[in-house]
């Protein structure tokens, strides 16, 4: 069906700029972590957000009322989760996964590699992202929490055993 109706195209324009309104709104309230890539639950919150203004858009069934109170309810979970896990460290390590190092002076980590299912051509394709020709000048690939890869410089001091801190060499 190439057209339905004139009150159709009326209520995707008009609950559709409202929808997309509220949603700028209630984002910029609830602040930048909102739509950070920080952990899968943020993914989740944003695609579900994504999810809910089509879902307005496009659904006679849904009233916008019932759509901005799924955006409150999505903010609202996702401020909830992310004040839980700044005030209780047990939370944070229930919700957030920890950085896995992958490759550590001129040392794939196996163990880290099959629990994470990555394979070492992708490590090396992000050494090569990063502008390394030689694997020699990297000390050592972190797979983030967030899903992406940080290669590491190799230095002549030690200041980037400060990056790693945070990594728990045994559980990758």
């Amino acid at each position: 069906m190439l057209f339905s109706s004139w009150q159709d195209l009326w209520r995707v324009l008009s609950i559709g700029a409202v929808s997309y309104i509220f949603l700028i709104l209630f984002l910029r309230i609830s602040g930048k972590r909102t739509l950070t890539k920080m952990n899968a639950f943020d993914l989740v919150v944003t695609v579900a957000l994504g999810s809910t203004l089509a879902t307005i858009f496009l659904n006679k069934q849904v009233s916008l009322a019932e759509g901005l109170t799924a955006y409150v309810l999505l903010i609202g979970m996702q401020y909830t989760v992310a004040w839980l896990s700044l005030h209780s460290s047990k939370f944070n390590e229930f919700i957030k996964s920890c950085p896995d190092l992958l490759y550590y002076q001129g040392q794939f980590i196996e163990s880290a590699l099959n629990k994470n299912r990555v394979l070492k051509s992708e490590i090396i394709q992000a050494i090569r992202s990063s502008g390394y020709s030689s694997m020699e000048d990297v000390e050592a690939v972190v797979f983030e929490t967030d899903g992406s890869m940080s290669v590491i410089k190799r230095s002549s001091s030690n200041s980037t055993a400060s990056t790693l801190s945070d990594i728990d060499p045994k559980k990758s």
